[in-house]
């Protein structure tokens, strides 16, 4: 069990005026932050940024999701990309990308496995481009990148960006709150009147 001990808003750090957090485990909050954004907090008793972590990070994660037709999220395979940095970030949000690993070995073992958040299968696929052309893309990832242009790419980003925030939360449930105490006020010795005229 971990303890925090912060100043009042004032800066006092008398005894009596001191705030102290709870943080329990802070292994077990970081390992609960990554399985599902603000778990970590809410464990703590933090309530209030466990919803707003909750919120903030799994509506960034799925608008991703939305605005790249639910396929922006998946794992490299050999004949694709042999390393996708991404899902290493996406990786970040904790349990609701996981299904991306499970897919990805369902895909090594038959690679015309689809599903979602399967990786793209060895084309070639048709499809009809902005202009109502039919066009013949070499892979699914072209497919997907052509029929969702250009909101392929900012899913991608949307979904890497809540990884990377969540990693934040990861260390916020683990380390506790960023402490910044107020420096001591100074007293600023004014000049009488009567000094003035001396």
């Amino acid at each position: 069990m971990a303890t925090i001990t912060i100043p009042s808003s004032q800066g006092s750090s008398a005894p009596e005026d001191r705030i102290e957090i709870d943080l329990k485990e802070p292994w077990l909050a970081a390992i609960l932050a990554w399985m599902l954004p603000g778990l970590g907090h809410l464990y703590q008793g933090r309530t209030g940024k466990g919803i707003l972590f909750f919120v903030c990070v799994l509506g960034t994660f799925f608008y991703g999701l939305y605005l790249g037709n639910g396929k922006v999220v998946y794992a490299s395979v050999p004949w694709e990309q042999q390393f996708r940095w991404q899902y290493l970030c996406q990786l970040g949000v904790g349990l609701p990308s996981t299904p991306m690993l499970w897919q990805r070995s369902k895909s090594l073992k038959d690679a015309n496995h689809h599903g979602f958040m399967a990786p793209p299968r060895r084309g070639p696929f048709e499809t009809t481009d902005d202009s109502g052309n039919d066009a013949r893309q070499p892979s699914e990832l072209a497919k997907w990148t052509v029929d969702s242009h250009p909101y392929f790419e900012l899913g991608t980003v949307f979904t890497v960006v809540a990884g990377l925030l969540n990693i934040l939360v990861i260390c916020d449930a683990a380390a506790g709150p960023l402490l910044i105490t107020p420096p001591p006020e100074k007293k600023q010795k004014k000049d009488t009147p009567d000094e003035k005229s001396s």
